[in-house]
């Protein structure tokens, strides 16, 4: 919590400080209140007294409710404004953090839980912070000062509030211990029904065409009535907390009167009057101890869960980035499009089995390369150490001739026209979708939008669409299909104009018509360009320049489509499950 409280600014620190001011302003005018009402306790007792002193005391008394509670006001201002610029700040600082993540580690959290890290979890030490600023500071003080104000009243009297506030503390503590882990318990459940709730929402189709709605609602179920269970015990224990507080004040309170009435009936009839009024003022402080106690419980009540989601929140925000950028900014070289492997193996962190291994090869300008294999043989791996969503283990990949760990990843990904398998779309218009992000050649007209569109065989259905161009997309892209929607996706990678295109099996959306017009289209237009290509279909790359079979990791043929019929056995036997001999013979 405390590693936290660092991301706090110059400007909050010193709004704390005046929070901190105006709090011992505040607890000193409601202490100064037992005073008056001492004084004129004694002023009524006793004969001849002014009714203009009994008014000037109550006055006063008045006076310090009035400035407690405007005190009370502006310290409530600042701390509430120090706790939303504080949780904004981590938020993004939170945020900024998981976007320079490794896909391997982003994985390692599970999208859910850095969800629940970024909303929930901020919440909870927000509601701390901004609690903790009032209360913490509050609670303490107020309690030492009624204490050192009390001490010389009556050491019966001291005794007795001693032993209410030590019962108190044994309280608070024990529960404190028995709570706390449970408390851990219950963010790792809210990540798994934020996990189980997203699933089900994206895959809501598929739940409803399997009649697989009563399966999810038990899975649901399970986890809810766990998460349930948990924040039930919770609370229960706490539940004991406040009746133990007031029933120690209520005892407390009895206690204080009982061994004043001995004490006033023992003592001669000059120190009556004076203890009455010490019995007042005593039983006033000690409920400012007990209340000081009571805001203290309200904490320490908060104070287990804003710890656990600190820890949670500061494992991301100390999580190693494992991906760095390099410091090179410009075109080192005279090549320009060229992406070399020389080597190269990777596998996962954790992993003991390599994915790939030792892969060579060299793509130049203009050049389409493309990479073909069975499930699980490596390629969209393959692809993806080029933009760096994950380092090489091994050997070196190359982009114009320099390292792509030498290069800042802004640069790099400005080199890169970048088409995952997954076609993602962002809440926004087709233009904001296509014009999405920066290229590092200034902003993408409207021409170049309508040209990448047209290119990637969009604008037969964008110009359909009701307000063409400026049709609203849905998240995800939820109302557009899928082959639309990976046509927008190619376009998006058109309009950078980029060096290098990378197609992650980007084309399996689209029926073979639309697919071979919009390869020839791509022909033409990424003619000065290098393009990487994935695919699963012999017809999407059998006109590629050079074509890489990969097996288990390894590569295992390199040439033309009619080099690997001849020549590669597990080519040609992808070649033939898809297409026949009269097929291919025709193709080539």
């Amino acid at each position: 919590m405390i590693k936290l409280l660092k991301n706090l600014t110059k400007k909050e620190w010193f709004l704390a400080l005046i929070s901190l001011i105006l709090i011992i302003v505040q607890v000193w005018l409601e202490l100064k209140m037992p005073d008056y009402m001492s004084e004129i306790t004694v002023l009524v007792q006793t004969e001849g007294s002014q009714m203009s002193d009994i008014i000037k005391n109550g006055a006063y008394m008045l006076g310090c409710a009035f400035g407690s509670l405007v005190s009370a006001v502006i310290v409530g201002y600042l701390v509430a404004t120090v706790a939303a610029n504080f949780s904004k700040s981590v938020r993004k600082k939170l945020f900024d953090k998981v976007e320079d993540l490794a896909m391997s580690e982003v994985n390692g959290f599970s999208t859910s839980s850095l969800i629940t890290r970024t909303t929930n979890d901020i919440t909870q030490v927000q509601m701390l912070v901004a609690m903790g600023l009032q209360l913490m500071i509050k609670a303490p003080i107020t309690a030492i000062w009624a204490i050192t104000k009390i001490l010389n009243k009556s050491w019966q009297w001291s005794m007795t509030t001693g032993i209410a506030v030590l019962i108190l503390l044994t309280v608070i503590s024990i529960l404190t211990i028995i709570v706390m882990p449970r408390f851990k318990i219950v963010q790792k459940l809210t990540d798994k029904i934020n996990g189980v709730t997203r699933e089900n929402l994206t895959g809501i189709r598929v739940v409803r065409a399997f009649n697989a709605e009563i399966y999810q609602e038990n899975k649901f179920e399970d986890v809810n009535t766990k998460l349930t269970n948990q924040q039930m015990y919770n609370q229960k224990k706490f539940a004991i907390m406040q009746p133990v507080m007031y029933l120690v004040m209520y005892f407390l309170t009895l206690a204080i009167y009982f061994i004043g009435a001995y004490l006033i009936r023992d003592a001669s009839m000059v120190n009556k009057l004076g203890l009455f009024g010490d019995m007042v003022v005593f039983s006033s402080y000690a409920m400012q101890v007990i209340m000081s106690f009571l805001m203290l419980a309200m904490i320490f009540m908060m104070s287990p869960r804003a710890q656990v989601s600190a820890n949670r929140i500061n494992e991301v925000l100390d999580t190693d980035i494992t991906i760095k950028d390099g410091n090179i900014n410009t075109n080192k070289t005279n090549e320009v499009g060229t992406v070399e492997f020389k080597n190269v193996s990777f596998k996962y962190p954790d992993a003991d089995e390599y994915l790939l291994k030792n892969i060579s090869f060299k793509a130049n300008k203009g050049e389409t390369v493309a990479f073909i294999g069975s499930t699980g043989s490596g390629k969209s791996t393959l692809i993806n150490l080029v933009p760096r969503f994950y380092d090489a283990t091994e050997g070196e990949v190359l982009v114009d001739g320099v390292n792509v760990k030498d290069y800042t990843q802004e640069f790099l990904h400005n080199k890169i026209g970048y088409v995952p398998q997954k076609a993602v779309m962002f809440n926004g218009t087709v233009n904001s979708n296509i014009a999405y992000g920066d290229n590092g050649k200034g902003e993408i007209s409207e021409e170049k939008i309508k040209k990448a569109i047209e290119v990637a065989q969009g604008k037969e259905f964008v110009e359909k669409m009701n307000e063409k161009y400026d049709t609203h997309i849905a998240q995800g892209g939820t109302n557009v299909s899928g082959g639309q929607k990976q046509r927008l996706a190619i376009a998006r990678a058109i309009a950078r104009n980029p060096e290098i295109y990378i197609f992650d099996d980007s084309f399996s959306a689209l029926d073979y018509k639309t697919d071979s017009l919009l390869r020839k289209a791509l022909k033409e237009y990424t003619k000065d360009a290098t393009s990487l290509i994935v695919a699963q279909r012999i017809g999407t790359i059998m006109n590629a320049d050079k074509i890489i079979v990969l097996e288990d990791g390894v590569s295992v043929g390199m040439g033309t489509h009619k080099e690997l019929l001849k020549n590669c056995d597990v080519y040609k036997e992808i070649a033939l499950s898809q297409l026949s001999k009269e097929e291919l013979e025709n193709a080539e």
